[in-house]
Formats: C-alpha cells, structure tokens, sequence
C-alpha cells in the first residue's frame, strides 16, 4: 500500500466525518425537530416501539462517540471554532431532550431500549464531565440525572445488558457522589465469570461471534472499573488490572481484523454499527494504551481504513445526511428487528481517537501500515500469540 493510500485521512478529515455524522442528529434535537425531521429506518413491524427510542439511541450514541473530542481542551486552531459549535449544539439538544415541555422530549423508562442508550449517554458524561455536564445549566443537569434515576425501573437482560445498569449507576455517582452499588458489582462478577480466554468475553452465559465485545463489553468494563477506583476496592482494582490486559490482547486481535482494503469481517448481529465495531480499538489508542506490538499510527491508519470504507460507500447517508442501515452503503437486510435510524450512531465510537491532541504520538507518527497490509504485502513481521 503507497504512501498516498495510507495518508488519505489526516485528523482533518476525521473531523470531516465526524461533523458529517453527528451534526444531524444533534441539531435538529437541539432545534426541536428531531422528530418531525428524523427519518425512521426499521423493521416495518416495530415501527411503534422505534419511534419511542429511537431519538434517545441517536442522542446517546452520538455523545458516546464524540465526547472526548468534545472535551478537549487544546484542539488546532483550525477546529476551534467548529468544537465550540458542536459544544453548544450538544449541551442544546440535551436541553431539547429533557426539556418536559420540548416537543421533542425524551422519556427514559418507557422502553426496555431506553437502558441502552441512557447507558451511552453516562459514559458520555463520563467522557466529557466538564462539556457534557458541568457546563449545563443547573436544572437541566438536575433532569439529567432523575432521567438517569428513572432507568431503575427497567431490568436489564442477563448479558451485555448488565453493564447498562452499571454505566449508569457509574454515571450517577460521578456526578452525584450517590448510586446503587448492586447492578455495579453484579455486572463486574458475571463478566469476571463470563471471561473466556485469549481477551474475549461471551456475551451471557454462551459465547457469540460478533462485535460486542467491542461495541459494548470491554469499553464500559474499562471505564466503570476505573471511574470506580476511588472506592478502593481490592477486588475491582485486581478486577481492573485484569481487565486492562484483557482489553490491550482484544485490541491486538482488532487490529488484525481490519483487511488490507479497510474492509473487516461481517460477522454477527448488529453490524450496521458500522465502524462502532472497533470502539474498543479506538479507546485503546485514545487512552495511550495499546499493547507493545502495535504502534499508534498502524491503529490511525487501519481505523482511517475502515473510515473510508464504512463512510464513503454511495447511499451511506440519504439526502437530508442522515445514516441508513447497512455496512458498505444502504442494505436495510443487515438490519435486525432491533435497529433502527437512531442505533446506526454507534459509528460515532470511531472517532474517540479525535480527544487525543494533535501532538500525540496517534497523529504526529509517520504513516505504518497495520497487520493485514504488512503481511499481505508480502512484508515479514512477528507471529501473533495468544494471552
């Protein structure tokens, strides 16, 4: 792969598709107008259900994603003037959001749904403290977290879905130095004993071939354990170091996923995340902590790979810029009955290398190429081993 290939995505770009995703969702949510604009892309059958969550999926999902960029205190002065804009814009559409009397007023504790994407929306507050929370006014934080409080009521699944109720309550903590320690120690214990060897968790009691333990597991097992470490737990914090070696052996297997083209196995449900699938990935390298084999520039340019390849197929996004379900383009079959326009932002968790400054080590490295390209290229590189 030359040089030209490798380098078709700098940091400006990135910031390109990460405005192209997120500024629709969040401005027509900050203007009130999220439901009269936002198409509703879903099973024809659970049209009903959708439309109750599926602008709390978009909100919190697309917060996940862009929030440590958000965050960021010292970003180029060429993204200045547009982070202070999708600032204003986030913190608006929170403000829409929980607003009772907005006409797009989002409700919690109607749906099962809701747990999901109140969880994405804490581990955003969690991402961005300061942007997300702190710099709201101060009854819009206090809607926030009785909307965050109101998720109680919804149990969550015996999998993944365990780590919803602990994000939350994570969340609420942070913010309120108050929460419910059982849906925290719960999740933490069943994924210790749902750990399957070589950096993989099953999501339950059965393993499953897909992504999430990217989309989900890893990402808020590292970010609840390490927001939690001011309890001084022994057994979290041994739990965390665990973890942390874990996450470093997923992310080397991650990385080898990605094909020389960008393009990555379609494998498994929920695969119209698009490049959500390499959250965990993205985290690694966001928080300087990818395992020795890999340097920071092969990650920015395998995920740039996978940028291209997930953003750029025709039909991504329909006229008005909003995404359409599908993984290379507009195929509405890779849908399950459970997406819908709104789950589609989990894409936005590709971007959280963008909360790294432009001087780290991610940006600044010359060009490498990742696994597949070295080794399908003909190069001679190190034999990958198991944890």
């Amino acid at each position: 792969m030359t040089k030209t290939e490798l380098s078709a995505f700098p940091r400006q770009d990135w910031c390109h598709y990460l405005h192209k995703v997120a500024e629709p969702p969040l401005a027509a949510l900050a203007a009130g107008r999220m439901r009269t604009t936002m198409p509703i892309e879903c099973d024809p059958t659970q049209v009903t259900r959708v439309t109750k969550v599926t602008q709390l999926e978009a909100l919190g999902r697309t917060l996940a994603g862009i929030s440590p960029w958000l965050e960021l205190a010292d970003v180029p002065v060429s993204e200045r003037e547009r982070q202070g804009q999708m600032r204003q814009l986030s913190r608006a559409a929170l403000v829409s959001a929980l607003d009772p009397d907005s006409p797009d007023a989002l409700q919690f504790d109607h749906e099962n749904q809701a747990l999901v994407d109140a969880a994405f929306l804490g581990h955003a507050l969690l991402r961005s403290p300061v942007q997300l929370f702190e710099n709201l006014d101060a009854i819009t934080r206090d809607r926030l977290i009785r909307a965050l409080r109101s998720t109680r009521v919804i149990k969550p699944g015996n999998n993944n879905w365990l780590l919803f109720s602990a994000m939350i309550e994570t969340a609420l903590h942070r913010f309120t130095g108050q929460a419910e320690f059982g849906p925290i120690e719960h999740a933490l214990g069943k994924h210790e004993e749902w750990y399957v060897g070589d950096g993989a968790y099953s999501d339950g009691p059965e393993f499953h071939w897909d992504y999430y333990n990217s989309y989900v597991i890893q990402p808020m097992l590292l970010d609840v354990l390490e927001a939690m470490a001011g309890q001084k737990r022994k057994d979290w914090l041994k739990m965390q170091v665990r973890v942390r070696s874990r996450a470093q052996r997923f992310a080397a297997v991650q990385e080898r996923l990605i094909a020389a083209d960008g393009s990555y196995p379609p494998l498994g449900r929920s695969i119209a995340y698009r490049g959500g699938a390499f959250q965990l990935l993205a985290q690694m390298a966001l928080r300087n902590d990818l395992p020795a084999t890999l340097q920071p520039a092969q990650i920015r340019c395998a995920l740039t790979a996978v940028l291209h390849r997930t953003m750029d197929a025709p039909n991504t996004f329909d006229s008005e810029g909003w995404l359409r379900i599908g993984l290379a383009g507009h195929q509405p079959g890779l849908g399950e009955s459970y997406i819908s326009t709104g789950s589609l932002y989990l894409c936005s968790t590709i971007f959280l290398p963008l909360g790294l400054p432009e001087s780290a080590r991610f940006w600044r490295q010359p060009d490498i190429p990742w696994s597949n390209a070295l080794i399908w290229g003909g190069a001679d590189t190190l034999a990958d081993h198991s944890l």
